[in-house]
Formats: C-alpha cells, sequence, structure tokens
C-alpha cells in the first residue's frame, strides 16, 4: 500500500537507488573478509593472465585462449577491487570523470576481444584489443594513484622532445 502511495504521489523516482543501496547494505562484510575477496579474485585474475600467456603458443587455437584467460584475468582483477570498497561505491568511482574513459574504453576493448575471438575468429584483432585492454586498465589503474598519470604524461613527453 506504501508502494502505491509513492507511486501516485510522484515519490517513485527514487526507488531504483534505495534498491541499490539496499543491495550495497544487505552485502555488507568485515573487513577481513574484504580482504580475503581481494586476495582471492585478484590472485584469480592474475593466474587467469598468466595461464592465457602460457597458452598463447598452443598450435591452432593457442590466441583465442590467450585472448579468453587474458580477458577473463583482468575481469577478475578489475572485480576484486569491489570487495574493498563495495560495488556501488566502485561503479561510481569507475564513471568519474577521470575514469570514464579508460573505464569505457577497458570495457569496449574487453568485449571486442570476446568478438574477435569467438564471432569474427580473427586472431590479429584478439590480440590487438587484448593490448588495448591492457594500456586501459594500466591508465585505468594509475588514476588511483596521485599524479601518476601527470608523470607519466611526463616523462614521454621528456623522452619523445
Amino acid at each position: 500500500m506504501d508502494k502505491l502511495k509513492k507511486v501516485l504521489s510522484g515519490q517513485d523516482g527514487n526507488d531504483d537507488l534505495n534498491v541499490l543501496q539496499a543491495a550495497n547494505e544487505a552485502s555488507t562484510l568485515g573487513w577481513g573478509t574484504r580482504v580475503k575477496g581481494f586476495v582471492a579474485c585478484f590472485v584469480a585474475g592474475v593466474l587467469c593472465s598468466v595461464l592465457g600467456t602460457c597458452l598463447l603458443w598452443v598450435p591452432r587455437s593457442g590466441l583465442t585462449l590467450f585472448a579468453v584467460f587474458y580477458s577473463l584475468g583482468n575481469i577478475s582483477s578489475l572485480l576484486s577491487t569491489m570487495f574493498l570498497m563495495g560495488p556501488l561505491k566502485q561503479l561510481k568511482k569507475m564513471c568519474d570523470k577521470t575514469r570514464a574513459l579508460a573505464t569505457g574504453i577497458m570495457i569496449t576493448c574487453l568485449v571486442l576481444t570476446f568478438c574477435a575471438a569467438f564471432w569474427w575468429k580473427n586472431k590479429g584483432l584478439a590480440l590487438l584489443f587484448c593490448i588495448l585492454q591492457f594500456l586501459a586498465f594500466t591508465w585505468y589503474s594509475l588514476s588511483y594513484i596521485p599524479f601518476a598519470r601527470d608523470a607519466i604524461i611526463k616523462l614521454f613527453s621528456a623522452c619523445f622532445k
């Protein structure tokens, strides 16, 4: 009945936010559990990436296996940080103006890697998108370190003068 009153009075706009906040509050974990989840997810991501690199030299399907495992490793590593700050806060930080471009490129390259590996069956594109994934994920990660991006830009500008 309260839901009907909210809808009829036009106060239903914040319902999506309340659902997200309720889901975030319901999934609160202790700090020790968060750290364990982060470490487990991050280690799984690194292992997938290393396994993908090892599978690169498998005849015929090696590059496809590399693209898949490398992408799954990146996804797992990205999701690991959600354990530390929570899913809602992580999504908000991913969409900050300093990270939005890197996030968009990274997710686009993840999707395009899977498309190149499975749908288009183009190994060269899969490898290119994996390299772009790496660069976008690195740029995204550097945004969490104060002044790291500025230092990298100054380093490259000094090298290429």
